[in-house]
């Protein structure tokens, strides 16, 4: 039988979500505009024998994060924009020990404390590893209530499948609005695969270490390649897209999560105008899905790029594109959301190449 349609709050959705998928533990430091994701599993972890502690800060959340995946926990962990910065140092020792994770980043305006208004200016901290070292984060961004309930599924078992921290990529606006939703059967944890690396006591075997100090520079070279593998079968394996309305374009826009809500009403505007428009939605933002924009991006179609940011993920669309199609870029900094009818102006300028709305790229 299906889940019962519920209405429900985007960040609740994520938290609710994360229990059906089996997570039983979760840390975390409020901060808005995502405090409602753990006041919700305030009460409900422990209706399910979960863990729920709100710890002193940031940094301390994630380390309590990187405890409970060394025991063998399905964890995770939530913050937004300035929040997810000081988490960094964690997520980096946890892709370095190869321990899974999902950290749900609603994100907000920046730089530094910025404003508590939506925004998409955290692409490049969540898709180029955010803290240092030689890493990748898988990046999930959904684009409502019930692709955020899927996605927090799809994040659990990519992180358990590829021993790596996952992001999933929401913002604030996506966090607060109320959607129906019907959720995937829920996961009991001891049907989970049994984890071999954890560490759960020594009796009777060898003792295992999790670690990411490797002071020997040929072995963390090593280390660096092998984790190299991972992040390449990670991009050849689980790249995700969707698309609307793209077989007779004659533009192609790109955008991802609250943006591509957005674009996709100034679709509709502009095909009921008479112009051929439709929409390349990537889902995972990394891995980046570059071979098939790369293969839409032909017969004289112009690329579109709308961003709730000044242009972050237009990198990976020009590394996709290069100069198969000209590139035209549209962004709204600083929690300000613009409308569809804005979105339909950038789109006729792109359309005309006039410069009125947007830029083109040159590449």
């Amino acid at each position: 039988m299906p889940s019962e349609k519920m209405l429900m709050r985007g960040s609740n959705v994520v938290g609710e979500a994360a229990v059906r998928a089996g997570c039983r533990y979760y840390f975390g430091y409020p901060i808005t505009p995502q405090n409602e994701l753990p006041e919700y599993l305030s009460w409900r972890l422990p209706e399910v024998g979960g863990t729920f502690i709100q710890a002193e800060s940031e940094i301390a959340s994630i380390n309590m994060v990187m405890g409970a995946a060394a025991a063998g926990a399905r964890v995770m962990t939530s913050s937004s924009s300035p929040g997810i910065a000081l988490k960094q140092e964690g997520i980096s020792y946890m892709a370095g020990q190869e321990l899974p994770c999902v950290v749900a980043n609603m994100m907000r305006g920046g730089p530094g404390l910025g404003n508590i208004a939506p925004s998409a200016a955290d692409y490049f901290q969540a898709t180029r590893g955010g803290g240092n070292g030689d890493y990748r984060t898988p990046t999930l961004a959904p684009a409502g209530g019930q692709e955020l309930a899927e996605m927090v599924f799809v994040a659990f078992d990519l992180a358990d499948t590829y021993r790596t921290p996952v992001m999933l990529l929401g913002d604030g606006l996506m966090g607060q609005v109320m959607e129906p939703v019907v959720f995937p059967d829920p996961i009991d944890p001891a049907s989970l695969p049994q984890k071999d690396y954890i560490l759960d006591g020594c009796e009777g075997r060898d003792p295992r270490a999790i670690y990411s100090l490797i002071l020997d520079p040929p072995a963390l070279m090593e280390h660096n390649l092998k984790l190299q593998a991972k992040y390449d079968l990670i991009a050849e394996k689980e790249v995700r897209y969707d698309t609307v309305e793209l077989d007779d374009a004659e533009i192609i826009v790109v955008a991802y999560g609250t943006a591509a809500r957005i674009a996709e009403e100034a679709v509709h505007e502009l095909r009921a105008q008479g112009h051929a428009a439709g929409i390349f939605r990537p889902i995972t933002l990394w891995p980046y899905p570059k071979q098939q924009l790369r293969e839409l991006a032909r017969d004289g179609r112009k690329v579109a790029v709308f961003e709730l940011s000044l242009g972050q993920m237009v990198e990976d669309v020009i590394l996709s594109v290069g100069e198969r199609a000209p590139i035209y870029f549209y962004g709204v900094p600083g929690g300000v959301i613009p409308t569809p009818a804005d979105v339909t102006d950038f789109l006729h300028s792109a359309l005309a190449d006039d410069g009125k709305v947007g830029r083109r790229i040159e590449v």
